[in-house]
């Protein structure tokens, strides 16, 4: 009898123990089981039922009524004239917003990193754009970019140039729609650069400056090699954002086609007008599809960069 208790007795520690080390393990899934139901009940079960819809005719009139087209959609967007102009308006407007962007982001880092009165008063600045709604910003731009009454022409006026029609013409249109793009951004990707060159040792801007370099090869030598991460970051999320285009464009006219020609109708104006204006949900699907699969390349082509980057310094 004496035998048996600490037996017993042994068994009853043992058991608190072995659940807590279950719950342990199982905590930390429990933790973030909120963040991956709202992902799949959000993101993933609508990416795959857009992939499904994709492969069946759908009008919004009768949304349950599906007839199977397999890779017929497909094959239709890609025979779909406007298609290839919603893709290359996207490409041009991507690169007329996202280039000068970042340039311009880039030299205001630069400055800011300086010491200088009231840098907390313009660092908050720069974000009041990012922080401005969407429709009032380009219901703002689209009365200065106006053909008779608009400032801009009247100021190419002032200085002997005639008025340029920002609505109708090809190039001033995507120009005009860039012009916004780049005012919404330009503070955003310029307080990221920023802390990124805060985050570069200060070591090698004295070491720099001891051997003589003025503050452009400070900029040419040290800052942007530091700054190689966070740029490819930028380039990459703002042809993400680029190709996403939507709210600009929509309502710089307040035309889903893009103007009169599609002159800057984007594939984010491209797969509204199919899915909500033609009502071919299955065709709508297929576009959103095609531009997931052109941001998973985009997203590729930054891992390969970064990668072959990571090798470079490792073989240095």
């Amino acid at each position: 009898m004496t035998s048996l208790a600490p037996a017993s007795g042994a068994r009853r520690a043992t058991r608190p123990s072995v659940a807590r080390r279950a719950w342990r393990k199982a905590s930390p899934y429990g933790y973030i089981a909120p963040f991956f139901t709202l992902f799949g009940a959000f993101g993933l079960f609508p990416l795959i039922y857009t992939a499904f819809v994709s492969l069946y005719r759908v009008e919004l009139q009768n949304p349950d009524e599906m007839e199977w087209r397999g890779l017929d959609n497909y094959i239709a967007l890609f025979g779909d004239e406007f298609f290839w102009t919603a893709l290359r308006n996207t490409f041009t407007i991507g690169v007329l917003s996202t280039v000068p962007q970042l340039v311009m982001a880039l030299g205001l880092a630069h400055l800011l990193n300086y010491r200088m009165r009231g840098r907390t008063f313009f660092r908050t600045v720069m974000l009041l754009p990012y922080a401005t709604s969407v429709a009032a910003a380009t219901l703002v731009f689209a009365q200065l970019f106006g053909h008779d009454f608009g400032l801009i022409n009247q100021l190419l006026g002032v200085v002997g140039l005639g008025p340029v029609d920002w609505q109708t013409n090809t190039v001033a249109s995507q120009i005009a729609v860039s012009t916004i793009v780049i005012w919404r951004w330009t503070g955003y990707n310029a307080l990221i650069y920023l802390a990124g060159m805060q985050s570069i040792p200060h070591e090698l801007y004295e070491a720099a400056e001891m051997d003589g370099a003025s503050r452009w090869r400070q900029f040419f030598h040290v800052t942007l090699p530091g700054l190689q991460p966070t740029i490819l970051f930028t380039v990459v999320v703002s042809t993400i954002g680029a190709t996403q285009l939507f709210g600009e464009p929509l309502l710089f006219e307040g035309s889903v086609s893009g103007g009169i020609s599609h002159q800057y109708q984007t594939l984010g104006l491209y797969l509204y007008e199919q899915g909500w204006g033609f009502m071919h949900l299955g065709r709508a699907a297929a576009i959103a599809w095609v531009m997931f699969l052109l941001i998973a390349v985009l997203v590729g082509v930054n891992a390969l960069i970064a990668r072959r980057r990571i090798r470079k310094e490792a073989v240095r």
